[in-house]
């Protein structure tokens, strides 16, 4: 990640994080996602986020996991950088990813969302700027793609994408793209842009199967 004036410097990153498990929805540093915000809780969760640090932990949800309210361990932690409210009590905004993080305790909250004791210790090279890294593999990647897109039907300016440098394409695709949520979590938890590419093109090829070590809280 580029130098950001705005961004909180990895040392100073807060003790205590709001999160916000949704579905399918993963955040990967460095990268923006559009959220529309209504319930009750989370416009307080927002309002709370915008007094303080202006950070929100998105989570998915664990299918899997014990308990109705069980999410997967690693979630990723975005700065609120777009913010609008309508006539009908909604919340529009945009979180830009900071910094992934593992859950640690939970924490009570009289607000109705819930707050956990992030740990960021093993995501410190979310700070890296990585934005040179994986350029020997863009024609690869873009070819593999390409050819994904053909099997699948979708359509793509893939101009515009290979406009991307290949550590940001990699990042936006991976939110973007229709992968289960065991895979988009696969994709979250590999640590760096070389594990994280490798994995990204062995899914596309649809020859990868995640494995049982995708780790759940």
């Amino acid at each position: 990640m580029s130098k950001n004036p705005f961004i909180t410097p990895f040392e100073s990153l807060p003790n205590t994080l709001p999160i916000f498990p949704l579905p399918g929805a993963i955040l990967m540093p460095g990268a923006e996602l559009p959220l529309n915000i209504f319930e009750p809780r989370y416009l307080n969760m927002i309002n709370d986020a915008i007094a303080s640090h202006r950070m929100v932990g998105m989570i998915q949800p664990d299918p899997n996991g014990e308990g109705e309210d069980a999410v997967y361990r690693t979630g990723c932690a975005g700065r609120i950088t777009q913010f609008r409210e309508t006539s009908d009590c909604r919340i529009e905004m945009a979180l830009t990813g900071v910094c992934r993080f593992d859950v640690g305790e939970e924490l009570s909250t009289t607000r109705g969302y819930r707050l956990v004791v992030p740990d960021w210790s093993r995501f410190a090279d979310d700070y890296a700027d990585n934005t040179g890294l994986l350029q020997d593999e863009h024609e690869r990647l873009l070819n593999t793609l390409q050819r994904f897109f053909d099997i699948k039907g979708y359509e793509a300016d893939l101009k515009m994408l290979k406009q991307l440098p290949a550590v940001r394409l990699v990042d936006s695709l991976t939110m973007a793209l229709p992968f289960d949520a065991a895979e988009k979590q696969m994709l979250l938890e590999s640590i760096g842009p070389e594990q994280r590419l490798a994995n990204f093109i062995a899914l596309i090829d649809g020859d990868f199967d995640v494995p049982d070590s995708v780790t759940r809280h």
